[in-house]
Protein backbone atom coordinates (compact mmCIF):
# COMPACT_ATOMS: atom_id res chain seq x y z
CA UNK A 1 0.00 0.00 0.00
CA UNK A 2 0.94 3.76 -0.56
CA UNK A 3 0.69 5.31 2.48
CA UNK A 4 1.34 9.76 2.52
CA UNK A 5 1.71 11.64 5.29
CA UNK A 6 1.38 15.31 5.05
CA UNK A 7 2.71 16.90 7.97
CA UNK A 8 2.15 20.54 8.12
CA UNK A 9 4.43 22.48 8.70
CA UNK A 10 1.95 25.48 11.17
CA UNK A 11 0.85 27.86 9.14
CA UNK A 12 1.65 26.88 5.83
CA UNK A 13 -2.38 26.37 4.67
CA UNK A 14 -2.01 22.98 5.82
CA UNK A 15 -5.82 23.24 7.37
CA UNK A 16 -7.02 24.76 3.73
CA UNK A 17 -5.01 21.83 1.87
CA UNK A 18 -6.82 18.75 3.91
CA UNK A 19 -10.31 20.52 3.16
CA UNK A 20 -9.53 20.31 -0.56
CA UNK A 21 -8.29 16.79 -0.80
CA UNK A 22 -11.74 16.23 1.43
CA UNK A 23 -13.61 17.37 -1.46
CA UNK A 24 -12.00 15.12 -4.13
CA UNK A 25 -12.84 12.07 -1.98
CA UNK A 26 -15.34 10.57 -4.54
CA UNK A 27 -13.47 11.26 -7.58
CA UNK A 28 -10.44 9.93 -5.67
CA UNK A 29 -11.85 6.43 -3.92
CA UNK A 30 -13.04 5.70 -7.63
CA UNK A 31 -8.90 5.40 -8.07
CA UNK A 32 -8.47 3.69 -5.31
CA UNK A 33 -7.05 6.69 -3.05
CA UNK A 34 -9.27 6.89 0.10
CA UNK A 35 -8.52 10.18 1.86
CA UNK A 36 -10.04 9.32 5.46
CA UNK A 37 -11.55 12.51 8.05
CA UNK A 38 -8.95 13.18 10.35
CA UNK A 39 -10.62 12.49 13.16
CA UNK A 40 -10.33 8.57 11.99
CA UNK A 41 -6.95 8.83 12.96
CA UNK A 42 -4.80 12.16 14.30
CA UNK A 43 -5.59 11.29 17.94
CA UNK A 44 -5.05 7.34 16.83
CA UNK A 45 -1.50 8.13 15.66
CA UNK A 46 -0.08 10.65 18.29
CA UNK A 47 -1.06 7.79 21.03
CA UNK A 48 1.03 4.93 18.98
CA UNK A 49 3.99 6.81 17.97
CA UNK A 50 4.30 8.26 21.65
CA UNK A 51 4.29 4.17 22.64
CA UNK A 52 6.70 3.53 20.33
CA UNK A 53 8.97 5.43 22.06
CA UNK A 54 9.29 3.30 24.87
CA UNK A 55 8.37 -0.06 22.73
CA UNK A 56 8.30 -1.86 19.08
CA UNK A 57 5.36 -2.28 17.29
CA UNK A 58 3.25 -5.62 17.54
CA UNK A 59 3.32 -7.48 14.40
CA UNK A 60 -0.38 -6.78 14.87
CA UNK A 61 -0.26 -3.10 14.69
CA UNK A 62 -0.06 -1.95 11.23
CA UNK A 63 -3.36 -3.80 10.42
CA UNK A 64 -5.11 -1.93 13.81
CA UNK A 65 -4.53 0.83 12.93
CA UNK A 66 -5.09 0.69 9.05
CA UNK A 67 -8.43 -0.86 10.06
CA UNK A 68 -9.35 2.10 11.90
CA UNK A 69 -8.45 4.43 9.10
CA UNK A 70 -9.81 3.06 6.24
CA UNK A 71 -12.62 1.86 8.42
CA UNK A 72 -13.78 -1.17 5.77
CA UNK A 73 -12.35 0.97 2.94
CA UNK A 74 -10.65 -0.92 0.17
CA UNK A 75 -7.04 1.81 -1.00
CA UNK A 76 -3.93 1.21 -3.12
CA UNK A 77 -3.70 4.61 -1.87
CA UNK A 78 -4.29 6.42 1.55
CA UNK A 79 -3.80 9.85 2.36
CA UNK A 80 -3.07 11.24 5.90
CA UNK A 81 -2.67 14.42 7.22
CA UNK A 82 -1.41 15.34 10.61
CA UNK A 83 0.15 19.20 11.12
CA UNK A 84 0.94 18.58 14.73
CA UNK A 85 2.51 15.25 14.44
CA UNK A 86 5.99 16.66 15.23
CA UNK A 87 4.47 18.67 18.01
CA UNK A 88 2.31 22.10 18.47
CA UNK A 89 3.86 25.39 17.39
CA UNK A 90 5.04 26.22 21.00
CA UNK A 91 7.23 23.30 21.00
CA UNK A 92 8.01 23.39 17.06
CA UNK A 93 11.78 24.06 17.61
CA UNK A 94 14.40 22.91 20.06
CA UNK A 95 18.07 24.24 20.07
CA UNK A 96 17.73 26.26 16.60
CA UNK A 97 15.94 22.90 14.88
CA UNK A 98 12.59 22.84 13.42
CA UNK A 99 10.42 19.92 14.18
CA UNK A 100 12.83 18.38 16.00
CA UNK A 101 11.11 14.85 17.35
CA UNK A 102 10.54 14.80 13.03
CA UNK A 103 13.78 12.15 12.62
CA UNK A 104 11.86 9.83 15.23
CA UNK A 105 8.65 10.28 14.45
CA UNK A 106 9.34 9.39 10.88
CA UNK A 107 11.43 6.46 11.95
CA UNK A 108 8.82 4.98 14.20
CA UNK A 109 5.84 6.06 11.40
CA UNK A 110 8.18 3.72 8.57
CA UNK A 111 8.47 0.82 11.35
CA UNK A 112 4.64 0.97 11.98
CA UNK A 113 4.13 0.20 8.17
CA UNK A 114 7.11 -1.98 7.37
CA UNK A 115 6.01 -3.20 4.31
CA UNK A 116 4.06 -0.25 2.64
CA UNK A 117 5.44 2.88 0.40
CA UNK A 118 5.66 5.54 2.59
CA UNK A 119 5.90 9.49 1.14
CA UNK A 120 5.95 12.38 3.39
CA UNK A 121 4.53 15.59 2.39
CA UNK A 122 5.48 18.74 4.08
CA UNK A 123 5.92 22.43 3.14
CA UNK A 124 8.46 24.79 4.64
CA UNK A 125 8.63 28.76 4.98
CA UNK A 126 11.05 31.23 5.38
CA UNK A 127 12.03 31.11 8.98
CA UNK A 128 12.22 34.93 9.14
CA UNK A 129 8.51 34.78 9.12
CA UNK A 130 7.75 31.37 10.51
CA UNK A 131 9.39 31.99 13.78
CA UNK A 132 7.63 34.76 14.75
CA UNK A 133 4.48 33.39 13.90
CA UNK A 134 5.48 30.68 15.91
CA UNK A 135 6.81 32.91 18.85
CA UNK A 136 3.00 33.95 19.50
CA UNK A 137 2.17 30.22 20.39
CA UNK A 138 4.88 29.95 22.77
CA UNK A 139 5.22 30.81 26.12
CA UNK A 140 8.10 31.92 26.04
CA UNK A 141 8.88 36.04 26.13
CA UNK A 142 11.67 36.44 23.51
CA UNK A 143 12.90 34.92 20.03
CA UNK A 144 16.26 33.86 21.96
CA UNK A 145 14.68 31.79 24.31
CA UNK A 146 12.32 30.21 21.98
CA UNK A 147 14.88 29.31 19.49
CA UNK A 148 17.38 28.25 22.61
CA UNK A 149 19.10 31.11 22.76
CA UNK A 150 20.49 29.86 18.75
CA UNK A 151 21.25 32.15 16.33
CA UNK A 152 18.20 32.75 13.75
CA UNK A 153 20.17 33.05 10.52
CA UNK A 154 21.58 29.36 11.62
CA UNK A 155 17.90 27.98 11.91
CA UNK A 156 17.56 25.77 8.43
CA UNK A 157 14.66 23.83 7.11
CA UNK A 158 17.64 21.24 5.16
CA UNK A 159 18.79 20.09 8.59
CA UNK A 160 15.74 19.12 9.61
CA UNK A 161 14.87 16.87 6.31
CA UNK A 162 18.75 15.70 6.44
CA UNK A 163 17.99 14.19 9.31
CA UNK A 164 14.71 12.74 8.50
CA UNK A 165 16.15 10.82 5.46
CA UNK A 166 19.04 9.51 8.07
CA UNK A 167 16.59 8.00 10.27
CA UNK A 168 14.13 6.50 7.61
CA UNK A 169 15.83 6.55 4.83
CA UNK A 170 13.13 4.25 2.65
CA UNK A 171 11.09 7.05 3.35
CA UNK A 172 10.15 9.40 0.61
CA UNK A 173 10.22 13.36 0.79
CA UNK A 174 8.10 15.89 -1.39
CA UNK A 175 8.95 19.41 -0.44
CA UNK A 176 7.12 23.03 -1.36
CA UNK A 177 7.93 26.49 -0.18
CA UNK A 178 4.84 28.08 1.08
CA UNK A 179 5.35 30.85 -0.62
CA UNK A 180 4.84 29.53 -3.90
CA UNK A 181 1.55 27.35 -3.02
CA UNK A 182 -0.46 29.69 -5.29
CA UNK A 183 0.88 28.97 -8.40
CA UNK A 184 1.45 24.87 -8.16
CA UNK A 185 -1.84 24.77 -5.36
CA UNK A 186 -3.05 21.95 -8.30
CA UNK A 187 0.05 20.37 -8.59
CA UNK A 188 0.16 19.69 -4.63
CA UNK A 189 -3.04 18.16 -4.69
CA UNK A 190 -2.41 15.78 -7.74
CA UNK A 191 0.97 14.85 -5.99
CA UNK A 192 -0.54 13.74 -2.50
CA UNK A 193 -3.31 12.18 -4.53
CA UNK A 194 -0.71 10.15 -7.26
CA UNK A 195 -2.50 11.71 -10.00
CA UNK A 196 -1.34 12.59 -13.52
CA UNK A 197 -0.60 15.78 -14.25
CA UNK A 198 -3.69 17.61 -15.45
CA UNK A 199 -6.20 15.60 -14.18
CA UNK A 200 -9.29 17.46 -13.12
CA UNK A 201 -9.41 18.55 -9.53
CA UNK A 202 -11.93 20.09 -7.50
CA UNK A 203 -10.29 23.20 -5.42
CA UNK A 204 -7.60 24.08 -7.78
CA UNK A 205 -7.30 27.43 -7.23
CA UNK A 206 -8.67 27.38 -3.84
CA UNK A 207 -5.76 28.98 -1.96
CA UNK A 208 -5.56 31.82 -4.80
CA UNK A 209 -9.31 33.34 -4.47
CA UNK A 210 -8.33 33.86 -0.67
CA UNK A 211 -5.28 35.89 -2.21
CA UNK A 212 -6.76 37.38 -5.12
CA UNK A 213 -9.86 40.11 -5.20
CA UNK A 214 -12.66 39.55 -6.76
CA UNK A 215 -12.76 41.19 -9.71
CA UNK A 216 -9.19 39.22 -10.71
CA UNK A 217 -11.03 35.62 -10.16
CA UNK A 218 -13.80 36.79 -12.41
CA UNK A 219 -10.93 37.32 -15.26
CA UNK A 220 -8.90 34.86 -14.21
CA UNK A 221 -11.27 32.13 -15.33
CA UNK A 222 -12.88 33.84 -17.94
CA UNK A 223 -9.09 33.87 -18.89
CA UNK A 224 -8.91 30.41 -18.47
CA UNK A 225 -12.25 29.39 -20.74
CA UNK A 226 -10.57 31.62 -23.55
CA UNK A 227 -7.25 30.01 -23.66
CA UNK A 228 -7.94 26.39 -23.10
CA UNK A 229 -5.59 23.58 -23.46
CA UNK A 230 -2.61 25.31 -21.52
CA UNK A 231 0.07 23.76 -20.14
CA UNK A 232 0.55 23.67 -16.13
CA UNK A 233 3.47 25.87 -16.10
CA UNK A 234 1.76 28.62 -18.68
CA UNK A 235 -0.93 28.54 -15.96
CA UNK A 236 1.58 29.25 -13.38
CA UNK A 237 2.96 32.42 -15.29
CA UNK A 238 -0.85 33.54 -16.03
CA UNK A 239 -1.28 33.42 -12.46
CA UNK A 240 1.70 34.95 -11.10
CA UNK A 241 0.55 37.87 -14.07
CA UNK A 242 -3.26 38.29 -11.96
CA UNK A 243 -1.36 38.10 -8.57
CA UNK A 244 0.60 40.95 -9.45
CA UNK A 245 -2.39 42.97 -10.46
CA UNK A 246 -5.40 41.92 -8.46
CA UNK A 247 -3.69 40.44 -5.55
CA UNK A 248 -5.06 41.31 -1.51
CA UNK A 249 -2.09 43.36 -0.27
CA UNK A 250 -3.68 42.25 3.23
CA UNK A 251 -3.83 38.68 2.91
CA UNK A 252 0.17 38.82 1.20
CA UNK A 253 1.68 41.05 3.13
CA UNK A 254 3.19 40.82 6.91
CA UNK A 255 4.24 42.19 9.35
CA UNK A 256 7.28 41.40 11.21
CA UNK A 257 7.62 43.00 14.65
CA UNK A 258 10.30 41.13 16.77
CA UNK A 259 12.36 42.34 19.38
CA UNK A 260 16.37 43.04 18.58
CA UNK A 261 15.03 41.83 14.79
CA UNK A 262 16.08 44.75 12.05
CA UNK A 263 15.32 45.12 8.39
CA UNK A 264 18.96 43.77 7.59
CA UNK A 265 18.64 40.48 9.67
CA UNK A 266 15.33 39.68 8.55
CA UNK A 267 16.68 40.11 4.74
CA UNK A 268 19.56 38.09 5.93
CA UNK A 269 17.62 35.08 6.78
CA UNK A 270 15.72 35.60 3.48
CA UNK A 271 18.32 35.28 1.80
CA UNK A 272 19.80 32.35 3.79
CA UNK A 273 16.30 30.63 3.40
CA UNK A 274 16.60 30.62 -0.50
CA UNK A 275 19.75 29.32 -0.57
CA UNK A 276 18.71 26.59 1.82
CA UNK A 277 15.91 25.25 -0.87
CA UNK A 278 18.67 25.06 -3.56
CA UNK A 279 20.50 23.08 -0.29
CA UNK A 280 17.14 20.52 -0.13
CA UNK A 281 16.78 19.97 -3.78
CA UNK A 282 20.44 17.88 -3.57
CA UNK A 283 19.22 15.98 -0.43
CA UNK A 284 18.62 12.34 -2.08
CA UNK A 285 15.07 11.27 -1.52
CA UNK A 286 13.76 14.76 -1.44
CA UNK A 287 11.98 15.83 -4.55
CA UNK A 288 10.67 19.57 -4.75
CA UNK A 289 7.58 20.82 -6.30
CA UNK A 290 8.60 24.45 -7.43
CA UNK A 291 6.75 26.78 -9.85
Amino acid sequence: MQLVLHTGAHFTEEERLMKCLLRNTSMLSKKGVVVPGPSRYRKLLKEILNALQTAPASDAARDVVLDAILDDETADRVVLSHPFIFGAPRASVSRGMIFHTAPERMRHFCDLFPHDDIEMFIAIRNPATLLPALLQHSPKDDMAGFIGGTDPRMVRWSETLKAIREAAPRLSITVWCNEDAPLIWSQIIRDMSGLEHGEKITGGFDLLSSIMSDEGMKRFRTYLKTHKGMSEMQKRRVIAAFLDKFALEDEIEEELDVYGWTEALIDEMSDIYDEDVLEIQRIPGVTMITP
